[in-house]
This record gives C-alpha cells, sequence and structure tokens, in this order.
C-alpha cells in the first residue's frame, strides 16, 4: 500500500492499495493503485470486499457477473505476529435466503500465501467472468512491480488440493499457493468447496499440512471461473520487529485470550482441541447432530486419552507464538513418530467425529485427511453427513444414500468421497438443500444456509446475526459456558456490542487468536499500526469502522431477501430441548422472541445508507 498520511480516518484517499482486475473471458488485466474511501477500505479484507460486493445486484452464486475477490488486510505481511491472512469474497453457492438468492460472503485462510501475495506488491485481485479453459494465476513480483500471467492447467486437473500445490512447488521456487481440490473443480455438485493455503510446514516436509479458506464455498467459485491455483512468488520481505510490537507479542502470548490455547507444557489447554475438556463438563460437546446424551463418550477424544495411542505434535503458523492446532500421526512400536494422519483443529475434529458418532481419532483423522484433500470445508461437510445420519437414524426403513449411521466409519468415509467427486450432491450442496429436499427441516443444524460450527445452538443465540459462519463472526460462542451470561439484556449488549467485533480481524490481515476476547479495537493494534506504518489511529475508530463493517453485511443479508424470521436457531431446539444440557435453557421461544426484538431494536436504527 502506498501510504501518504498519518491519519487515515481523516484522510483515506491519501492512502491507495494496489488492485489487479483481471477478465478471465478476454485475458485482459487493470492495474490501478485505487484511493480508500474510508478507515474500512484501508484496514482491508472483508471490510473493503463488501463495499465492492454491495455495487453488484447478483441474483444466482454462479453467474458471470460475480466476481471473486482475493485481497489482504493491512497487516498482512507486517512484523505482527499472526499477520498471514488472506481473503476470498463472493456472493456465497452455499449460503443463500430462502428467497433463494446467494448471500455476500467471505472466507479466511492462514498458511504464508498471504504474506507472499502482499509482498509482490498486490494487495487485491478481482477475478471477473470465466476462464474457457482450465487455469492457473500467477502472481510475481518484479522491478516494475506486481505481474499477472494466466497459466494452463490442465496438469493440475483431478488432483487434490495437496497434489496442487506440491506441483506447482516443484515449478516455482521462493513461492506459495492457493489451490481447490476435485470438490472445487465439480462445483456443479458441490457447493462448500474450500481454497487450500500452503504452509511452511508442508513445502518442508512433504506433508499435507495446509490451511484452509473453508466457509461459504469459495473454493467452488474458483473452481466455477476455472482458476485452480493462485502462485504468489517473491523474496521474503520480513521487517525487523520494534520493541513496540516485541511488547504487544508478549500480552498476546502471555495475558491475551491466546494464552489458553497454548501448548500444556506451557500452561495452556493444548489448542483449540482443548474445547471438549471445556464443554464436556456441561455435556455441551455436539454428539450425534447437536444432541449430547449425558455421557462420557465424548472423552475418548479428550488429548489424554487420544496421545497414548497416537503421537501429537503441538504447531503454530509461521512466524507465530500462539501454538493452536495440533499434528496427529501414527505412533511406531517403540514410541517414535510414524506417518502423519492429519491437522487437529476443534471443529474439523469434532464436527468428523464425534458429532457423526466417531469416537477413534485415528478415524477422525482420516476423515479430516479426505475432506482437506478433496477440498471441502469441513464444518459444512460434517453438518451436513450429521444430518443424513439424523435422518437414516428416524428412517431405518427408508434411509438416504448408502444408508449409513452414527459411527459407521467406512460408509461415512465413502459418502466424502462421493461428495468430493461431485457424485453425491445431496451431500455437497449442503444440510439446508438436502433438508428441503426430504422436507424434514428441524433437525438441519445450519443458520441462513451456513452450517454452525462446533458449539450447541443451545448455548449461542449469537449464531443468529452472525454475518460468516458463528464462530468466525460473531464471538458469543462462549459466553454462556465461560462467561456464565444467562439473561436477554446481557446477551443484546453480547450481540450488539461486545461479540461483533471479532469480525475486525477478518479485514486487518490478523488472526483472531491475536485477541480473541476484545476485538481489534484495543491498543495492542494501535500500537502495532503505528510502528509499522506510523498511522495514528484511536481504538474507538477502529472499533466503528468495525461495526459499519459488520451492519454492512446485515444490511447485505436483507437485501438478499432474508427476512427476519430466517435469524433463527434450528427449529428442533425449541421444539425437543435437550434435557442432558447442564447450563440455562437461554435457546427457549420466550427467550428468542425477547432478544431478537431488542437486537433487531439496535440494529435497525443503523442500516440505513451502508449499502446503494
Amino acid at each position: 500500500m502506498n501510504i501518504q498520511t498519518t491519519d487515515p480516518v481523516a484522510h483515506p484517499e491519501l492512502i491507495f492499495y494496489r488492485r489487479c482486475t483481471v477478465d478471465l473471458k478476454t485475458g485482459s488485466m487493470t492495474m490501478e493503485d485505487v484511493p480508500c474511501n474510508n478507515l474500512e477500505d484501508v484496514l482491508g479484507g472483508f471490510g473493503r470486499s463488501f463495499q465492492l460486493l454491495a455495487e453488484r445486484k447478483i441474483e444466482t452464486a454462479y453467474c458471470a457477473e460475480n466476481p471473486l475477490i482475493v485481497n489482504t488486510g493491512l497487516l498482512t505481511g507486517s512484523s505482527v505476529m499472526t499477520g498471514l491472512r488472506t481473503y476470498f469474497s463472493s456472493y456465497s453457492p452455499i449460503k443463500g435466503s430462502k428467497k433463494g438468492l446467494p448471500a455476500a460472503m467471505w472466507s479466511a485462510g492462514s498458511g504464508k500465501f498471504g504474506a507472499k501475495l502482499k509482498w509482490t506488491g498486490l494487495d487485491e485481485l478481482i477475478f471477473e467472468n470465466c476462464s474457457a479453459t482450465p487455469i492457473y494465476v500467477l502472481i510475481k513480483e518484479t522491478t516494475h512491480g506486481p505481474q499477472i500471467e494466466l497459466k494452463p492447467a490442465d496438469h493440475l486437473l483431478g488432483l487434490s488440493t495437496h497434489e496442487k500445490i506440491m506441483t506447482l512447488h516443484k515449478e516455482y521456487d521462493d513461492a506459495h499457493f492457493a489451490a481447490i481440490g476435485q470438490a472445487g473443480e465439480n462445483w456443479q455438485h458441490v457447493t462448500m468447496g474450500s481454497v487450500a493455503l500452503s504452509t511452511v510446514n508442508q513445502l518442508k516436509s512433504g506433508d499435507d499440512k495446509l490451511r484452509f479458506a473453508g466457509r461459504g464455498g469459495m473454493g467452488g467459485m474458483m473452481g466455477y471461473k476455472n482458476i485452480l491455483a493462485l502462485v504468489a512468488q517473491s523474496e521474503d520481505k520480513n521487517t525487523p520487529i520494534t520493541d513496540a510490537v516485541k511488547q504487544v507479542h508478549t500480552k498476546v502470548i502471555k495475558d491475551g485470550g491466546s494464552a489458553r490455547l497454548q501448548p500444556i507444557k506451557r500452561g495452556g489447554g493444548g489448542g483449540t482441541w482443548a474445547a471438549y475438556d471445556v464443554m464436556q463438563p456441561f455435556h455441551a460437546v455436539p454428539v450425534n447432530n447437536y444432541r449430547p446424551q449425558g455421557n462420557d463418550l465424548p472423552e475418548k477424544l479428550f488429548r489424554e486419552n487420544v496421545e497414548k495411542d497416537y503421537d501429537i505434535q503441538s504447531a503454530a503458523c509461521y512466524r507465530c507464538g500462539i501454538t493452536c492446532h495440533n499434528y496427529i500421526s501414527e505412533k511406531n512400536h517403540d514410541g517414535s513418530r510414524g506417518d502423519f494422519i492429519a491437522k487437529f483443529d476443534y471443529e474439523p475434529l469434532n464436527l468428523l467425529s464425534t458429532n457423526i458418532g466417531i469416537h477413534d481419532a485415528g478415524q477422525a483423522g482420516r476423515l479430516i485427511h479426505l475432506c482437506d484433500n478433496y477440498g471441502m470445508d469441513a464444518i459444512s461437510l460434517g453438518v451436513t453427513i450429521s444430518y443424513a445420519l439424523s435422518y437414516n437414524e428416524r428412517h431405518p426403513e427408508k434411509p438416504l444414500f448408502n444408508g449409513a449411521t452414527f459411527g459407521d466409519y467406512e460408509k461415512i468415509r465413502a459418502l466424502i468421497i462421493q461428495a468430493g467427486e461431485g457424485k453425491l450432491p445431496g451431500i455437497g450442496q449442503g444440510s439446508m438443500r438436502l433438508s428441503e429436499q426430504t422436507g424434514e427441516t428441524d433437525y438441519a443444524y445450519h443458520i441462513k444456509g451456513l452450517e454452525i460450527a462446533a458449539y450447541l445452538p443451545e448455548t449461542n443465540p449469537g449464531y443468529c446475526w452472525a454475518i460468516a459462519g458463528g464462530h468466525m463472526s460473531m464471538g458469543s460462542y462462549g459466553t454462556l459456558i465461560r462467561e456464565g451470561k444467562s439473561d436477554v439484556d446481557s446477551w443484546v449488549k453480547v450481540i450488539t456490542e461486545d461479540k461483533l467485533h471479532i469480525v475486525g480481524f477478518d479485514m486487518i490481515g490478523l488472526c483472531k487468536f491475536f485477541d480473541i476476547t476484545q476485538g481489534i479495537g484495543t491498543q495492542m493494534v494501535v500500537d502495532c499500526l503505528q510502528s509499522d506504518f506510523n498511522l495514528e489511529i484511536k481504538p474507538e475508530e477502529i472499533k466503528a469502522a468495525v461495526r459499519r463493517s459488520f451492519l454492512r453485511g446485515l444490511a447485505l443479508e436483507l437485501r438478499q431477501g432474508y427476512t427476519k424470521a430466517e435469524f433463527c436457531l434450528p427449529a428442533e431446539v425449541a421444539k425437543n430441548p435437550n434435557q442432558h444440557i447442564k447450563l440455562p435453557n437461554i435457546s427457549n421461544p420466550e427467550f428468542m422472541n425477547e432478544l431478537a426484538e431488542k437486537v433487531w431494536g439496535v440494529f435497525d436504527k443503523e442500516l440505513d445508507g451502508l449499502i446503494p
């Protein structure tokens, strides 16, 4: 970015981001330095892309007029820890209103691709129309600035995400990659395609240790446009870490919300996996399609039990001190580490194990491995499968698909393979469409067409107002369990003020674990912006930009045909309360009706004028 001011709030037009617009139909490209219109543009990510999407009237996701926007945040590629994020934005093929219109959506991923993209000198790519043939896109740093080339990709067709990346890795030094799998290639039958992002660990080890921009079907959008991969080639431009940023990093690791994610030997809970330990005492771990049974089955997936039979290695992203995820490998007879199986994060682990009746870590890891290599969103895939298993439990005389039931590893594995290859659109198009086809929608665990994360809706009414998935765009999933808040007024404040700020991380280029409890409107972020860019921004100014962006997303949902009645929890939650959950019932109709009235009473006043 070209920054010519220290005051981006008063003079955003003095900050320019470099954008390349690519017409995939003609091959023409327009490179320009674009002046920012507001602080949202400066921060980047979905804060910028949602303003661009608001200018389009899109009635179906798979149309030439629907752009695919790939951009970064202001702190992507900076000296600030976790500054690795890449954002993919479009109108989503999986998230949509009952009116049939697609919703604006973004997906975010780490790895090193985002930093490499930023280091080429490019801040944003917009892909218009579709290529007639399969291509990959090379973005490379040159002495004259970033250069874009469209390259034939027939040799990549049919390869997994990992195989595509490793193939391109052999062709390009000093590069990182974003790629789709077979699911993205089969976009006609798979709306939950993800984008895989390469990591330093992956390229060094040869193991498929990828990161993903999973939510919303952005892999399908790449596939529809006939883009199989992106290559960002540049020299590393790691800037020295100042004392101010070092102090921030120390706070993040030792004092912030990320402290509980650190490895056990550092006093943390062992990564996101630790959510099992936190929720199981309340019987709030999702089991068998979000219906905890009040037993100890989830404890089989506790880390302490898994490491008896498997090797577990705590891991962090490139240049990050937050060791939030774990690699699970076979354990040899002598106790040494054997073959790599999968990366364990809480969401894929739960939704492709306990929530589908699988309680063996090795089986769970192999299902995650399949999902990752086919390039599907683990959340949407796991929840759609759990719906099918629940339907089959109710209809043993006439089951769906291959008749898979909870815990049937081989049949569930077959469902994933068929879905990834585009041969099972019933699974590949998500739980909303599948449940509408069966006529049994009550126990389909999606909200507004997007499958929910691995936190019971009974514990998180905030899901209803999330604009891009409950745990990534509304940080209320721990409010009941961790904070004990169970009254309506507290939840109104949580939804309309405190927890919506988590979306700000998907503007600025940082991971949410940088400060998962407060969002980006903090002095820590202010210090980093001042240190790296000499920008003077107040925390309240950042919060205001984040709020405008969130509300813009809400306004876009309403414009795309959502009624307020669709901002609701799955019907089963109210119709058949689960007596096993040891928490206050904050999802009953009376609570939810009062909550909705008060939340809309706040938001309605601020929605006018945010979109054209």
